[in-house]
């Protein structure tokens, strides 16, 4: 595992492929409140690259980070997060852009594994993975101008196992499709003149977690939450889904 840490954005030469996972290190877990410090990403080649945000004065508008602010936008990157919710929130108050498209684990994870309620990342690594996570430097201080080692290697564990749990959960979430569409057609009640809400994305679960992920992007639910074109670029509306929970 190599970790590399830049300063401030990153560098001109970096590719990250069509997928790039991404987390986030903060001063609290408030977005408008408190300071993004850290954008950890990986390829999923084991190696980690960290960009240490620095201070920006209150009033003068987003940090600067052109590079990591494109690939963030780049519509043609798929970025996977854990819980993206807040780390999305976090990244578009921070450098002022919106991540997409994206994948969430944490929601991934909630739709397949359904008989049980721990879908924190050090449950999803262990049992799907069989990884064990340190977790001793969640609340080390994150705004220092130097980072330790330990703090380092902890940010990039949250990244490195991201690519794996997507294909493991997806593989999950495959075996059960066709019951899981047929719960939420039997949950929707599209117009009569629309085909069932979640026809068009049999099979695209990249689309399902995106789609889910945007809804609690906005309003925290999609218990009886219209998910409409602004959302995911369709023509109609797509989903009115009362089924699922993100909390």
């Amino acid at each position: 595992m190599t970790i590399k840490l830049h300063r401030g954005d990153l560098p001109a030469d970096l590719s990250f492929g069509p997928i790039v996972a991404i987390d986030t290190e903060t001063m609290g877990l408030n977005p408008h409140r408190d300071r993004l410090c850290l954008v950890q990403l990986s390829a999923g080649d084991g190696n980690a690259h960290l960009v240490q945000i620095p201070k920006v004065s209150t009033g003068s508008g987003p940090a600067k980070a052109p590079r990591l602010a494109a690939l963030l936008a780049d519509p043609k990157v798929l970025k996977l997060f854990h819980f993206g919710r807040f780390d999305i929130a976090v990244l578009e108050h921070a450098l002022g852009v919106r991540c997409e498209p994206v994948y969430c684990t944490k929601i991934a994870a909630k739709l397949i594994r359904t008989f049980t309620d721990r879908h924190g990342l050090k449950d999803l690594c262990r049992d799907l993975l069989g990884v064990e996570l340190s977790k001793q430097q969640q609340t080390s201080d994150w705004g220092a101008d130097r980072l330790s080692d330990e703090q380092l290697a902890y940010a990039a564990s949250d990244v490195l196992h991201l690519h794996a749990l997507r294909t493991k959960l997806d593989a999950m979430l495959a075996r059960v499709q066709n019951d899981l569409f047929d719960l939420g057609a039997d949950l929707c009640t599209p117009p009569s003149d629309q085909p069932p809400a979640f026809e068009p994305l049999r099979g695209n679960w990249s689309d399902v977690i995106w789609i889910l992920a945007a809804a609690t992007m906005i309003g925290g639910t999609i218990a009886g939450v219209t998910i409409d074109n602004s959302v995911i670029g369709g023509g109609t509306p797509a989903a009115s889904a009362a089924c699922f929970r993100n909390s």
